[in-house]
């Protein structure tokens, strides 16, 4: 694994003024956050600076703004929200950089903590222009990145700051780097992985550079009626993107030739219509799919099989649910893998990591997200990892 300078290596930061990145694109309803999650993933970071001394400032965007300022994305708006989590006043501060930004530290004692407004105000900040980094720079004395969720993203205050002051990985950024390296980076073997999903397309890279990292992969979701489909079997009305069967094919080839096997389904739930227990469900043999019905989930039978190959195995990245979680019974494949994947964990014998939007909340659904190893929240950065990609921001922090 790459080295990363981490809030260990500061020395006296008393006074000192710390750019501190974190992810404040928090769900907003009737003018209120709904979810603090994200702010509560750097609290550490954020208290740990300030109880030393360090002046903080927090970096952050909100939506969309295509670099004009805009007051339904002011970062105002989460200002409550963050002084709740913290336990403490936090002052708003309209800009980022220049005389505003400047008086404003000022004012501010050692332990205090800013919050700048929405870097993407600032057409600079997804251009990653020099100047507008040497601009917000230009005000501190330290960075420090805490968004792992942002950190694919080549952006001034993701990626451009890093190059222009000491630079440091927060508490989330290095708990989640020292996870995903135990998963994939220096994994303990065997290691299984389970990809689920609607759709093969959206995840093809994941796939593709799996094949040659992983002794298991596990195939789920509507993109495993692709894999079946490639190999000759006849799914019926299901979602299946038949065009990428050749795709489908090229990656179970490459899967042999790498000594990974490949896991799909043998029996499925299926049923005439999607519905809450539709009065047409019913659990058959993949080859017994009929020509008007629809693959839901994956079959107990092969929950079971997939559960003692996970007994056999050390490590365990996953991304996406087995089946159309969100509606019961479509749900009992996802919870009952989980429950399992979950109790090897506890019991020492699996390292388990797992991330994406839909398999967050197929795990709290599952009640078992504080049983695995670690659980990233970030998304579009966790698939880019799983794809093998150099993630910028995270570059950036090398020694």
């Amino acid at each position: 694994m790459a080295t990363f300078r981490t809030l260990d290596d500061l020395g006296d930061v008393t006074g000192k003024v710390a750019l501190v990145r974190v992810d404040l694109n928090l769900p907003m309803q009737d003018g209120h956050v709904t979810d603090v999650t994200r702010v509560k993933a750097s609290m550490p970071t954020i208290l740990e600076l300030a109880d030393k001394g360090a002046k903080v400032l927090l970096l952050a965007h909100f939506g969309r703004p295509k670099g004009d300022r805009n007051s339904t994305m002011s970062l105002s708006l989460v200002q409550g929200a963050v002084e709740n989590v913290l336990g403490r006043e936090v002052m708003f501060i309209p800009e980022v950089s220049g005389e505003v930004a400047a008086q404003a530290i000022g004012i501010l004692r050692p332990g205090d903590i800013g919050l700048l407004e929405n870097t993407r105000f600032w057409k600079g900040e997804e251009k990653n222009d020099p100047d507008f980094a040497k601009a917000i720079a230009a005000n501190a004395d330290l960075y420090v990145n805490d968004a792992f969720s942002a950190a694919h993203r080549a952006h001034a205050t993701t990626e451009g700051l890093a190059h222009l002051l000491p630079a440091y990985a927060g508490r989330a950024m290095q708990a989640e780097l020292e996870a995903l390296d135990r998963a994939l980076g220096a994994p303990e073997k065997p290691v299984a992985a389970v990809v689920g999903g609607a759709k093969v397309s959206t995840k093809l890279a994941v796939l593709e550079h799996l094949v040659g990292q992983v002794d298991h992969l596990i195939i789920g979701g509507g993109m495993a009626n692709t894999f079946l489909a490639a190999r000759g079997v006849d799914v019926g009305k299901s979602l299946c993107e038949h065009d990428l069967a050749a795709t489908a094919e090229k990656i179970m080839d490459a899967a042999d030739k790498a000594g990974c096997t490949v896991h799909l389904p043998y029996d499925v739930v299926v049923a005439k219509e999607f519905a809450a227990n539709p009065p047409s469900l019913r659990t058959c043999n993949v080859h017994e799919v009929a020509a008007d019905e629809m693959v839901f989930d994956v079959g107990a039978q092969a929950v079971e099989a997939l559960g003692d190959v996970l007994k056999t195995c050390r490590t365990l990245v996953w991304n996406g649910p087995l089946g159309a979680f969100e509606t019961q019974p479509f749900d009992a494949a996802t919870v009952a893998l989980a429950r399992t994947a979950a109790a090897l964990t506890k019991e020492g014998s699996l390292i388990s990591v797992a991330g994406g939007g839909d398999t967050v909340a197929a795990l709290n659904h599952a009640g078992v997200a504080d049983d695995f190893t670690y659980i990233s929240t970030a998304g579009g950065a966790f698939l880019e990892w799983m794809e093998g990609r150099e993630l910028p921001g995270v570059a950036a922090l090398e020694k």
